[in-house]
């Protein structure tokens, strides 16, 4: 009796006790990682093509790139360059009628399709069927063929990818009293119709944050550029009056990025006529890489500081475009892990968790495309730019496009280091896509109101090229098509995910 009294007494002690502990947890505002679909709110949209990617001009005609790092100090012993220029080659241009390349492409889809950089900033279209010329004219710096071109407009009717692209602003786009003229405009739009494709939306070009490290006139001012904004955006009204204008593209403001800032936002937007766009536009890298002297390590990829990074950059741009733009949609039209074609890591699973977390977060504040750099150039490619083979951002995306729809919902905050995003489900028309990175050195776990698919990336280490789906390595099949992705059903209750893991949960209703 004395025992079983005991027992009881132990009991309510440790009931008492527990209770006690979770009423604790809850006064420090720890919370428990427990998902509740019933009482997330829907926050808003995003496009359909949400998740795109860039093609640079640069690829598409053959210019310099990026030196991938294996290759940089044997390229330097046999070349004359100097400084910044020394960190890039001669590249071929891309085949953009590659089998192979088309179906991953295609695999991503719906897509906006960027073809841009600071290559387009110079670019000559060549426009007649002739070799191409050995130099380009005075005022440009490269020639763009016919033929490169109706690849590009091949690759996007080819890939549900709908073309975004930017003009010229080297002195050869203007007459001799310095008058900027749209004929390389006309030229381009004339023949992108003719072959049965269309830009659907255009920078007037690229980065003019930084004017004089992408061929504009020597001293190009904030006047200047408002000025021939205006002269630009009076003739698409009449000449591609269905081709959303965008812009200004700028990039490294709020000090995201180091110096070597030419034109603030400001300084841009505020002269007259006062520039406004259908669509306002930024570019955000979070550093340089090391090719450019940048301080990040892979041991800070997973930080909140860096994840959170993207934000912060969004944070200066939604403030330029409420003050002189407001109420148009907000589109980052260019990004990646860093700057100067990405640090020797983009290319692992490491850089997965930033991928990932940089959509879910700009979906969360109202952004309404993410434009990915590149797809298939440079160490933060989605693939390898010689085999083509995919990269394990690649597969990141890919789960993305197949699971995540374009409403978008606020979620519980778990605890430190484990984040969530809720979208709906792209399967099931009541029901909810839920996207869970942990990225602590530990298992965690949640629970679950429902049954779901589950679809978990992992790796073995996270600085490798190699990533698991529900165990299973990712790769293409023998024919170069992305193989089945299926999700490994899940009962309601506890989930465990493995430390540095990412989970993607499919939910009916």
């Amino acid at each position: 009796m004395n025992k079983l009294l005991l027992v009881y007494l132990l009991s309510f002690v440790s009931l008492v006790s527990t209770a006690q502990d979770k009423n604790t947890l809850a006064q420090v505002g720890v919370k428990q990682n427990a998902i509740d679909l019933k009482a997330m709110k829907r926050i808003g949209n995003v496009d359909e093509r949400y998740q795109s990617f860039n093609v640079e001009m640069c690829e598409v005609i053959g210019g310099d790139f990026w030196i991938p790092y294996e290759l940089v100090d044997s390229v330097k012993k046999q070349s004359t360059k100097t400084g910044f220029a020394a960190l890039k080659w001669k590249i071929d241009p891309i085949n953009l009628y590659e089998k192979k390349l088309r179906k991953l492409a295609s695999a991503l889809g719906p897509t906006y399709i960027r073809v841009s950089g600071t290559w387009a900033n110079g670019v000559y279209f060549q426009n007649n069927d002739e070799p191409a010329l050995s130099s380009p004219p005075t005022g440009f710096k490269n020639i763009l063929t016919r033929q490169q071109w109706k690849g590009v407009v091949d690759f996007c009717k080819a890939v549900d990818g709908k073309l975004v692209s930017s003009f010229p602003i080297s002195d050869g786009m203007r007459d001799e009293s310095g008058t900027w003229q749209p004929k390389q405009v006309k030229a381009i739009l004339e023949y992108t119709k003719a072959m049965g494709g269309e830009i659907s939306a255009a920078e007037f070009f690229n980065e003019p944050s930084h004017a004089s490290h992408g061929d504009a006139p020597k001293g190009y001012t904030g006047a200047q550029f408002a000025q021939e904004f205006a002269l630009f955006k009076s003739f698409v009204a009449k000449a591609a009056p269905n081709m959303t204008i965008i812009g200004p593209g700028s990039t490294g403001e709020g000090g995201i990025l180091p110096s070597g800032l030419d034109l603030s936002v400001d300084a841009l937007l505020s002269p007259s006529p006062k520039p406004t766009f259908d669509v306002f536009t930024y570019h955000y890298y979070g550093t340089v890489s090391k090719r450019c002297l940048g301080g990040q390590k892979p041991e800070l990829a997973l930080t909140a500081d860096w994840l959170s990074k993207t934000e912060k950059g969004l944070d200066f741009y939604q403030r330029a475009r409420d003050k002189y733009n407001p109420g148009a949609p907000i589109w980052l039209t260019e990004t990646a892990e860093t700057a100067c074609g990405g640090n020797p890591w983009a290319v692992t699973y490491i850089d997965s968790f930033r991928y990932l977390e940089q959509l879910g977060r700009l979906a969360k504040k109202g952004v309404q495309v993410v434009m990915h750099n590149t797809l298939a150039r440079s160490e933060y490619a989605l693939l390898d730019q010689d085999t083509h083979n995919p990269r394990p951002n690649y597969w990141a995306a890919l789960l993305w496009n197949k699971l995540m729809g374009s409403q978008v919902f606020d979620g519980e905050q778990l605890e430190p280091g484990v984040d969530l995003f809720v979208h709906n489900s792209k399967k099931w028309s009541t029901g909810k896509s839920v996207l869970i990175l942990n990225t602590n050195e530990k298992v965690t776990s949640v629970t679950i109101p429902a049954d779901a698919l589950q679809y978990l990336l992992t790796a073995d280490e996270l600085l490798t090229k190699k990533v698991k789906l529900n165990g299973t390595e990712l790769k293409l099949t023998a024919t170069d098509n992305v193989p089945p992705i299926q999700g490994k059903p899940l009962k309601k209750g506890q989930v465990n995910l493995p430390a540095h893991s990412i989970l993607f949960l499919e939910f009916s209703k």
